[in-house]
């Protein structure tokens, strides 16, 4: 995570202070739509656990497939999604998966955003911003140099760094089967931050390898966010599915 990130932490306060506003939630009709959409080196599949509860718990959910090419394209993706969702919108994101919905989320039809342990950049930010000139001592994915444009993760040391809760035979094959990241979504940069106009939730993973906590609680702090968190990896999306829906349908009823 940038030195710039981390150095501001200090300041949360701050950053807490100057919170963005933002207009309410039509409160008149229940939010019941959910939109979630996952990051880098992975699909829309790790989401299905949370895909149950919600489905049990009476939500419409949709789990958005991103091609991870570039940002345009993601949000495109997202956009559809969003148009073709029922009423209003709780937009998710994990991991990159946040610059997409930061991105995506002025759409009129978002309620609200939900970090899970997801970067949350500024106007003109990146993934690839962010995590340029890591602090002394923070943990370093273990991306591979890039090959024809795009991203892995070494598979060796996948679930070590991404998913170290989630059960070892699934964390493997997570590694296993990948999906190439291209360099064009990692720099694609956020134009106009929509939880600067929409309110937003962040779940902590207090035990990421691949976004230090202290960064996610200084996104979250700036965003304005309602924070909680809890003991997971990366993947906690994965490996504890029930506080992750939890914390999303807190959200739902939040805007409501």
């Amino acid at each position: 995570m940038t030195k710039k990130i981390l150095a501001a932490a200090a300041a949360a306060s701050i950053a807490l202070g100057a919170a963005p506003a933002y207009a309410g939630a039509d409160k008149a009709t229940p939010v019941k739509s959910i939109v979630l959409v996952h990051g880098g080196f992975v699909d829309g599949s790790g989401w299905m656990d949370v895909y149950k509860i919600l489905k049990k718990d009476g939500y419409k959910v949709t789990i958005v497939q991103n091609p991870t090419d570039s940002l345009a394209d993601d949000v495109a993706v997202t956009k559809r999604a969003i148009a073709a969702a029922d009423g209003k919108v709780i937009l998710v994101g994990h991991s990159y998966g946040g610059v997409v919905v930061s991105e995506a989320g002025t759409d009129p039809k978002v309620a609200g955003l939900v970090y899970i342990t997801a970067f949350a950049p500024d106007k003109g930010e990146s993934v690839a911003s962010l995590i340029a000139n890591p602090a002394p001592g923070a943990p370093v994915p273990p991306i591979l140099p890039p090959k024809d444009g795009y991203l892995f993760l070494d598979s060796s040391k996948f679930a070590a760094s991404f998913a170290a809760d989630v059960k070892p035979d699934l964390a493997q094959f997570m590694g296993d089967s990948q999906v190439p990241w291209g360099l064009a979504a990692l720099q694609g940069a956020v134009t106009e931050p929509a939880w600067r106009v929409k309110p937003s939730w962040y779940l902590v993973a207090t035990d990421d390898k691949m976004i230090p906590p202290a960064a996610q609680r200084f996104m979250a702090g700036r965003a304005g966010a309602k924070v909680e968190e809890s003991a997971g990896s990366h993947a906690i999306y994965v490996s504890k599915p029930a506080i992750v829906a939890a914390f999303i349908e807190k959200a739902a009823r939040g805007v409501q």
